[in-house]
This record gives structure tokens, C-alpha cells and sequence, in this order.
């Protein structure tokens, strides 16, 4: 497999889905005026939260690979919405911490699912899950400084809010990964994999991936680049060695959200 950074196939396959739908979302006007007519706010906190609502309507406009029409009322996001709606939590600062609590909340149901896991395991099976944790713990660890990079050269709320969101949308997705191994930890293990380019699908989603990857570098400050090689070295570490536990629909999800990933961020940096 390629080790850089998924073709025009899979822009079609991949982002033309979930993804298109969460670019057109956050393409779209604002809907100010019917807030704004809410006493409760102010012209700054209806800005605010009408931003933060939008971010919330893509937890269900695109949902992660991992069983998300479940977890859509998993009473983590509902908590959130509620919270992002109340008047007292209107500013930035107050829908940045309702996300926080979100994030916090499924960094505790991603350390039980884990916790829920290991023991269902045979062992062979286990030190592969461990690998990939450790990998992907060391990836969003990576990523948490490529989105301080990204979003330093970013000015206005709405960037603020986007940034607690995809610091939230990681953890929220790998929670989610390992509920779904738990409930599946007795069936059989995938089999073996094609070879990324023996898979059409993976091929194509490889070209997009590096394709984004490029576009984000190329807009990057030259100082912050190495910021990006090194999250991007991350990620790869992580679905190397994720992949043995995923079939190959799995290992195009994985990709295809790093894909949105690395679109989303290369259409933020620099902007105002």
C-alpha cells in the first residue's frame, strides 16, 4: 500500500456520500434571522450558536463508519445538543465547552468499550487490538498539533467551534469502533486483505487521500509543514495497523474519513 496520504472513483464513491453532504452543509448560508429573533441572544451568541448548531447537524449528516445510526441517540450527543441550545451557553466559550464535555464524555465510553474488550479476546487477536490503539493513540496525539497548526492561521468563532468539533469527532469515532468490536468479538476474523491496488476501491480512495494531502501542504505556512508529515506518518502507522482487524469495506471507511479529513482542513487553513 501506498504509504502517503484515497481516486477520482472514490471522490465520486466516497465524498459524493456523507461527506458531500457535510461540504454542502457547511456551504450554506446561515439561517440568522430566525434565531435572531430569540431575546435570549445576543447578535454575537446567535452567530455563535447558530455555527455550533450547524456542526451539531453534521453528527447526523455525516455519520462515522462505525455504526453511527446507533450511536445518533447515544445520550453523549444528545446531552450536547441540548447543551449547545441553552441560551446560558450561547457564547463561544460555552459551545466550545459543551463539545468538550462531549468529547470527554466519549473518551469515557471509548476507555470502557476498551476496557469491555480485551478479556473477550484471544490473544493473538488482543495484541493486534493493542497495537492499534497504541497507534491511534499516538495518531491523535499528532493530529491534536496539525489542527493548532491548521486553525492558527484561522480568525473568527465559527473556526474556534470547528476546531473543538474535530477534536471531538476522532474520539467519538473510535469509541464507536470498539463498542462495535465488543458486540462482535466472538465472530469470525476478517480474512486476509487485497493489496490496496488490487482493490479498485482502495486505489481510488488512495488517490483522493494524497491528492488532499497535497493541497493542505502546499496552503500550510511553510514553518508548519512538518506538523502535517508528522501526522500524516501517524495516521498511516495507525491504519497499517488497524487494517488486519478490518475487512476491506472497514479499511475504505478508515480511509475515506481521513479523506474528509484532510479536504476539511485544507479548506479551512488561512481563512477569516
Amino acid at each position: 500500500m501506498r504509504k502517503t496520504v484515497v481516486g477520482k472513483g472514490a471522490a465520486s464513491g466516497l465524498l459524493r456520500g456523507a461527506w458531500q453532504r457535510a461540504v454542502a452543509a457547511l456551504s450554506t448560508p446561515l439561517s440568522i434571522a430566525s434565531m435572531a429573533s430569540t431575546p435570549a441572544l445576543t447578535s454575537q451568541s446567535t452567530l455563535t450558536l447558530a455555527a455550533a448548531t450547524l456542526f451539531v447537524a453534521l453528527l447526523g449528516v455525516a455519520p462515522s463508519p462505525a455504526h453511527a445510526e446507533v450511536a445518533a441517540a447515544d445520550p453523549i450527543d444528545a446531552s450536547m445538543r441540548a447543551c449547545l441550545a441553552r441560551s446560558d451557553m450561547s457564547s463561544t466559550t460555552g459551545q466550545v465547552q459543551c463539545m468538550d464535555n462531549a468529547r470527554i464524555g466519549w473518551k469515557s465510553a471509548l476507555d470502557s468499550a476498551w476496557q469491555q474488550l480485551q478479556p473477550k479476546l484471544p490473544a493473538a487477536r488482543r495484541k493486534q487490538w493493542e497495537k492499534s490503539q497504541a497507534s491511534w493513540l499516538a495518531s491523535r496525539d499528532a493530529e491534536k498539533q496539525l489542527l493548532a497548526a491548521v486553525f492558527a492561521t484561522t480568525h473568527g468563532s465559527m473556526y474556534v467551534l470547528a476546531e473543538a468539533d474535530m477534536q471531538l469527532q476522532p474520539v467519538r469515532d473510535r469509541a464507536q469502533a470498539l463498542r462495535s468490536a465488543v458486540a462482535n468479538a466472538g465472530s469470525a476474523p476478517p480474512g486476509r486483505l487485497r493489496a490496496c491496488r488490487s482493490d479498485a476501491q482502495c486505489e481510488h480512495a488512495t488517490f483522493d487521500l494524497n491528492r488532499y494531502y497535497r493541497r493542505l501542504q502546499m496552503k500550510m505556512p511553510a514553518r508548519s509543514r512538518p506538523t502535517l508529515v508528522r501526522a500524516q506518518r501517524a495516521w498511516n502507522a495507525y491504519l497499517d495497523a488497524t487494517t488486519p482487524l478490518l475487512d476491506e469495506r472497514g479499511r475504505i471507511d478508515i480511509i475515506g474519513a481521513r479523506v474528509a479529513t484532510l479536504k476539511r482542513l485544507s479548506e479551512t487553513v488561512g481563512n477569516s
